[in-house]
């Protein structure tokens, strides 16, 4: 609209100099400035106007370039896009110093900050889309996830590594000690038991004279005796005995393959069994739904338990230097494989998306983000043109 009323402007002062021009040579200067002005600001127009569009709707060769082209177009900034952004060395240069750990560990760590609103936001979505998912097939994929990890494991090596890290440690006294302190409770709930599979067996004789009684009386003494002495005494022989056989169990489930053949038959005896389908059913539901409510709750996923650790890690992710260098190590790694995987279809995305625009919205679009530009053009034109008008004349004059 400025370039068009500095057009304007230049006719109206062509005009009123060419009437005033008898009366001093200086209108000869401004009259030449209008005139020149005037076809320099009327050929950026054209030139302008072409570019989008067929100047005054005439047919002309070469005009409308943008919208007689928008494939080839698309095609260039496609090309551009890639060879310039989307290869793996510009994207290692870029992100050389690009410090993505601190970055996260800033956001992590300070959950009150500038950025609550976006955190706010991104844990709605992710509540949002956890309530949206298919939860059977959800939940069908992390079990069957669970399972196959569970099948994939070695079992007996890892027991035979833990149990020997335990005896080695001294850890497996009170496991042993509570194991006898539970066995002496059996022995105590289930006396009546014992006595009864003794009087059994007696003879008659043995019931005659009542000494079946004495006799359940003294088996049960000497086994409570036994197990409080083995409670109590470290080096008691048969704790002892139960040391020898843990050492031993330790090292036949880490060498010895009968017993991993055995023990893999139980892991799959367990997993074939209903009871730990079931299990793994009720573990998905507590998890998804403490999940939910973790960034459900007052604060999001940034509260309580979840919060606390999130903060750690990001206070964690902002001081420690070595962890900051194997984060962002990671984030270039990962970045410049996408960029190289993904590349030639984020760029075809760009170019098949500009080549579905009609040749209006492209027009539109690329004059409405130059508009501003373009009516300076215009204007430089004007006045430049004015200005070689009045240096002409000048050497007319001159000559």
């Amino acid at each position: 609209m400025a370039a068009t009323g500095l057009l304007l402007f230049m006719a109206v002062l062509f005009i009123v100099a060419r009437q005033s021009e008898s009366a001093h040579p200086a209108w000869g200067f401004v009259r030449a400035f209008a005139e020149a002005a005037m076809v320099g600001g009327l050929a950026d127009w054209f030139a302008v106007t072409a570019l989008f569009r067929h100047p005054l709707g005439l047919p002309i060769p070469h005009t409308a370039i943008v919208p007689e082209n928008k494939d080839r177009i698309a095609d260039s900034m496609a090309a551009f896009l890639q060879a310039n952004f989307l290869t793996a060395p510009v994207v290692a240069r870029r992100l050389q110093s690009l410090n993505a750990a601190s970055a996260i560990g800033k956001f992590l760590g300070d959950p009150r900050g500038k950025d609550s609103r976006m955190r706010d936001g991104a844990t709605s979505l992710l509540a949002d889309v956890l309530a949206s998912l298919d939860q059977e097939k959800l939940g069908g994929l992390a079990k069957s996830a669970l399972r196959q990890q569970i099948e994939k494991l070695e079992l007996a090596p890892l027991l035979g590594q833990l149990l020997g890290a335990m005896i080695r440690d001294g850890r497996h006294m009170p496991l042993i000690e509570s194991l006898l302190r539970r066995a002496a409770q059996t022995l105590e709930a289930n006396e009546d038991l014992v006595r009864a599979m003794i009087h059994e067996r007696a003879n008659t004789l043995l019931r005659w004279t009542g000494l079946d009684e004495r006799l359940a009386s003294g088996v049960l003494d000497g086994l409570y005796k036994l197990l409080a002495e083995t409670v109590i005494i470290p080096d008691h022989p048969l704790r002892r005995k139960i040391e020898e056989g843990l050492e031993q169990l330790a090292h036949d489930l880490v060498h010895d393959p009968a017993m991993h053949a055995r023990v893999e038959r139980m892991k799959q005896e367990v997993l074939a069994n209903p009871a730990f389908g079931n299990w793994l059913d009720a573990l998905w539901e507590r998890g998804r739904a403490r999940l939910l409510g973790a960034v459900r709750a007052p604060g999001g996923a940034l509260s309580g338990q979840i919060g606390a650790s999130l903060a750690e890690l990001g206070r964690a992710l902002q001081h420690d230097a070595r962890l900051q260098v194997l984060v962002n190590r990671f984030a270039r790694r990962t970045l410049v494989g996408v960029a190289t995987r993904y590349g030639g279809q984020i760029v075809r995305l760009v170019s098949e998306t500009v080549r579905r625009w009609d040749a209006r919205t492209v027009t539109d679009r690329i004059e409405g983000a130059v508009g501003r530009d373009l009516q300076f053009i215009r204007m430089n034109g004007t006045i430049v043109g004015g200005l070689v008008g009045v240096a002409i004349h000048a050497l007319d004059l001159w000559l």
